[in-house]
């Protein structure tokens, strides 16, 4: 297996996915550069396209900017301004929730680090990862469906699991790429790179890409 220059990799991807569409939390944080709104989309982004996730999160922020103002909402208004994210009424409950628990936990103020958010309701590493990187503009690396594939996919690691994937690309991938190798990689998966038939005829790094587990293509 052909060592992966990854600098080549992320410069040409980078550019190549300036013209796709951006995902819903990368918008979220250009319209209002707020992290509770990266937090709160992030959270209903799991298992949900993008353009559910934008309406929905548009809806929810028509009404909570601030986690008191989640707190002046029912389980039930909840449930009705995200619907119809995945396990929307889940995520109802953990937004109910996460004002109590930013202020028994955290006195009321967003944490930012990966082991602190992931203590909150409905936060899991991929979550926490997106906000400290997106929300607060720091080095971290989240790994979502995306990510694993392709970084495998390239022959850049061998592993099985997205944590897997996570600890080896904390120890590997260098620090400059932290903060976007996961929006460059999701908008590359979404409309390149798809997880069965890639477009590998079209794709701008084949020449650097082991193809590991590539069994058919267009």
């Amino acid at each position: 297996m052909r060592p992966v220059p990854i600098d080549k990799v992320h410069d040409i991807l980078f550019k190549e996915v300036q013209s796709y569409q951006v995902p819903v939390v990368d918008l979220v944080k250009v319209q209002t550069d707020d992290p509770f709104k990266v937090l709160l989309a992030t959270i209903l982004s799991a298992r949900t396209g993008d353009r559910t996730t934008a309406e929905a999160s548009a809806r929810l922020f028509t009404k909570v900017r601030v986690p008191g103002d989640l707190e002046r909402l029912n389980i039930k208004e909840l449930q009705k301004l995200i619907y119809p994210v995945s396990f929307y009424k889940n995520k109802a409950t953990y937004l109910k929730r996460l004002p109590a628990a930013l202020k028994e936990d955290f006195g009321g103020e967003l944490p930012r680090t990966v082991d602190e958010l992931v203590k909150l309701p409905g936060v899991g590493r991929k979550t926490a990862n997106l906000v400290v990187t997106i929300g607060f503009g720091k080095p971290a690396i989240c790994v979502d469906t995306h990510v694993h594939k392709i970084m495998n996919r390239l022959g850049y690691v061998k592993t099985t699991t997205p944590y897997d994937t996570e600890m080896a690309l904390r120890k590997k991938l260098p620090q400059q790429y932290w903060r976007t190798i996961n929006s460059v990689l999701v908008a590359f998966g979404q409309n390149l790179c798809r997880p069965i038939s890639p477009k590998c005829s079209t794709c701008p790094v084949r020449q650097h890409c082991n193809r590991v587990g590539v069994r058919s293509s267009r």
